[in-house]
């Protein structure tokens, strides 16, 4: 697994999502892991084996989508 820190996300997107698409990439914010981005197919596999339920943007659940939302705030804006 690779480490990108958020800001490397707003200088070298394309090169950590090509990563991810091969295997799983964290995004650190101050050394500690805070997302992990992987390649769907490889998510649904781990979900599929956890139990973990997985929500499409569209029908996920408002505490989901509050969580999201606020992790999604917390990046770095460019």
């Amino acid at each position: 697994m690779k480490f990108y820190t958020l800001t490397d996300l707003n200088r070298a997107s394309g090169e950590i999502l090509d990563t991810a698409l091969v295997e799983p990439v964290t995004l650190t914010k101050h050394g500690k892991g805070r997302l992990v981005v992987m390649n769907a197919d490889h998510y649904r596999k781990l979900t599929e084996r956890s139990g973990i339920q997985a929500f499409t943007l569209q029908d996920a659940p408002p505490a989901v989508m509050d969580e999201l939302m606020t992790g999604l705030a917390q990046l770095p804006q460019s």
